[in-house]
């Protein structure tokens, strides 16, 4: 038989004898978890306890939830100190929609480590302002209500932080709302001044202040998050073929005749896929065959022979001295090398024989090759990071720092998804410590999980699913969880095509599919990337494959860039346009201010990057507008519809835009009609003109 106690069978004890903390030891907003102004959820933040991070000239928006009991008005600001020591004071605002949420604005200006605070306090100003516009003109409290006022404006005339003109203003607007001979009409004209308003604004008078903890913000160099990369192979720039039908590799030193070309259509970073010795064993022949003849070059991605691993240069490449030319005259054009950084390596790498250890061994003595199914790469091991986790950190921190020496400040890492998360994190925060500089892209085409962890351990940028979101409603949500979802910590590159990823887009779209691409990709996120050949619509795909046929990763293009201009069928004109409109406005350079609108067409998207002047480097404000016509087969013709006050336009009023690319000008409304003609007007990139 169980017994069960009852509140009747329990000894009653009195209130005496439940012990209770004495109120002499109570210290509020010390002895609970909740502050006396109540705040949570800030923002920037990184799940997981990571660092959230931004670029120089970055704007990021500070945020945060606070509240408090009853209708007493509260205000929250941000404290800011730089990495220099530097100290700021932000207000934020209250926004829309009844959540609580506040949240101000800042342009982070100084790379390095920022450290930032809320505050939340009892606005003792705007509570009475509140209460007095409401009671004053009702006719209720009204002497009240003007003393209160003359109270709060004499003890901000007695602060001596303020300026002596604004202690004047406060001073005599106390005196006022004391004059029995100012009628309570003129008394309210105080309580509604906004030049009085903007005093306590910029000074509050606070009371209950609550601090938030420390959070810290890592601000990176400007390339981390802007910038136009375009990639070629070296090998195929300069190469020529030989009376024999055989090809001759390119050089450094002819790829950078190449580099002129790529300066001129307004590209800023030049990704070289690996330049390291290839191996013999398993060389893959033309569209990715096991059977390459003497010729053959093989993938690049094979790395390793006898002629060296990865810090080595491939002899018809050059020499490390060409490499390092090479980099200079890069330099010269005002474009900066990105490096491949693929750990793995052909069976004929000097780590297969000095390190076994370092890969995976088959029940039946072999090592494993790596896959990608359906794909095979007979050519490549990839690398156990388990069995040897100090030898191989030591190894590929070695590796990126010759590189570093070399002039390198940027590594496309490939599919590190593959690779071990804490691996990432030490060798991004160990080589970063040296080196701030020092950017890491990731070629993450995964799942979003691993995606975004490798994003959050400290991949300066990551490929993303662009690719493969081609219609309206999914670039919508796809674009607006980039600018708002994850800005925080992931910043998007933006590649239109790889030499592994030639989408049915693409394939079948045509020139019009082309041209809309870029231009989504370059308007809306400040990097984005091609590769060689998008120029020419390279849009033949090898057989039930979605990337190129003759891929250039199995053997050598040889392509004629000027004959293509000359004859007219060439991108390379729009793509300098995209790159010269992305210089000369800085909306575009900004990932966190994309605002998806409307159109009443299933194919037309709509969205705008605004910039308002308080942030804005020169000052002024900068509005752009982008609509596009996704479906590269047809003319469509709809209405748009705008929310105008994004950018401080009422609804209903008028504005001036000018096409960036057609040089056309309307004025608009919140509500246009547009027509959009894939074949020769696919997108309008509109420029909100000043009033």
């Amino acid at each position: 038989m169980v017994q069960s106690r009852t509140a009747q069978s329990l000894p009653w004890r009195s209130a005496a004898s439940i012990p209770v903390r004495p109120a002499a030891d109570s210290q509020p907003g010390r002895d609970t978890a909740t502050g006396r102004i109540p705040t949570t959820s800030p923002s920037p933040s990184v799940p997981g306890g990571f660092r959230p991070s931004a670029f120089v000239g970055e704007v990021v928006p500070f945020a945060i939830t606070a509240f408090r009991e009853g209708h007493d008005k509260i205000g929250v600001q941000v404290r800011l100190t730089s990495p220099s020591g530097e100290k700021s004071l932000h207000r934020l605002r209250l926004l829309d929609g009844g959540m609580d949420r506040w949240s101000a604005e800042v342009a982070l200006l100084e790379q390095g480590q920022w450290r930032y605070r809320f505050e939340a306090f009892s606005d003792e100003f705007a509570t009475w302002r509140h209460a007095a516009d409401l009671k004053i003109v009702a006719g209720v409290d009204t002497a009240l209500m003007r003393e209160m006022g003359a109270r709060l404006f004499d003890r901000a005339a007695t602060e001596r932080t303020r300026p002596d003109a604004e202690r004047e203003t406060l001073s005599a607007a106390a005196r006022r709302l004391r004059d029995d001979t100012v009628d309570d009409s003129l008394a309210h004209a105080i309580v509604i001044d906004e030049d009085i308003a903007a005093m306590f604004w910029r000074r509050p008078l606070t009371t209950l202040m609550t601090r938030g903890e420390s959070h810290r913000l890592l601000v990176e160099r400007e390339r981390a998050g802007v910038g136009a990369w375009y990639e070629f192979f070296p090998r195929s720039e300069g190469a020529t073929r030989l009376p024999d039908g055989s090809i001759r590799s390119g050089t450094f030193t002819t790829a950078a005749e190449r580099l002129p070309a790529v300066a001129a259509m307004g590209f800023d970073v030049l990704y070289l896929p690996p330049i390291h010795p290839i191996g013999r064993t398993n060389r893959k022949g033309p569209n990715n065959t096991l059977d390459a003849g003497a010729v053959d070059p093989g993938s690049p991605w094979a790395i390793g022979s006898a002629e060296g691993g990865h810090d080595a240069i491939h002899p018809d490449l050059g020499t490390l001295a060409d490499f390092r030319s090479f980099v200079s005259a890069a330099r010269d054009e005002g474009i900066e090398i990105a490096l491949d950084l693929a750990l793995q390596a052909s069976p004929d790498h000097p780590w297969v024989a000095e390190h076994p250890e370092w890969f995976t061994t088959l029940p039946d003595g072999s090592i494993a090759y790596a896959e990608n199914p359906p794909k095979k790469y007979q050519d490549i091991y990839p690398i156990n990071f388990d069995n040897d986790p100090a030898g191989l950190r030591a190894e590929v921190l070695r590796i990126v720092r010759h590189w570093i020496a070399q002039g390198v400040r940027i590594f496309r890492v490939d599919n590190p998804h593959t690779k071990p998360l804490q691996f990432w994190e030490w060798l991004i925060a160990t080589v970063n410590a040296e080196d701030p500089d020092v950017v890491f892209l990731a070629e993450a085409f995964t799942r979003p999980a691993p995606l975004q962890g490798l994003a959050k351990a400290g991949f300066q940028q990551s490929y993303t699913y662009f690719t493969w979101r081609n219609e309206k409603a999914e670039l919508e949500e796809f674009l607006d969880g980039l600018a708002h979802e994850t800005a925080d910590f992931l910043r998007p590159n933006l590649f239109v095509n790889t030499p592994d990823i030639l989408t049915e887009y693409l394939q079948f779209g045509g020139r019009p599919a082309y041209a809309i691409r870029a231009a989504i990709a370059a308007t809306a996120a400040p990097v984005y990337g091609v590769y060689a050949g998008y120029e020419h619509y390279e849009n033949v795909a090898r057989p039930g494959s979605e990337e190129n046929i003759d891929n250039e990763k199995y053997e050598y293009k040889i392509r004629d860039w000027q004959g293509a201009i000359d004859g007219g069928d060439s991108l390379a004109p729009f793509l300098t346009r995209l790159n010269e409109i992305r210089r000369a406005h800085p909306a575009l350079r900004q990932l966190r201010n994309f605002s998806t609108h409307w159109s009443d067409d299933d194919a037309v998207l709509v969205y705008s990057k605004h910039l308002d002047a308080a942030v804005s480097p020169s000052g002024v404000a900068d509005t752009i507008i982008v609509v596009v016509n996704v479906d590269p087969h047809s003319v469509r013709e709809t209405t748009v519809h705008l929310d105008t006050r994004i950018w401080g336009v009422d609804p209903g009023a008028e504005f001036d835009v000018e096409d960036l690319v057609s040089g056309a000008r309307w004025t608009w409304t919140d509500h246009n009609y547009v027509r959009l003609d894939a074949f020769t007007e696919p997108v309008h990139i509109l420029h909100v003109k000043e009033a």
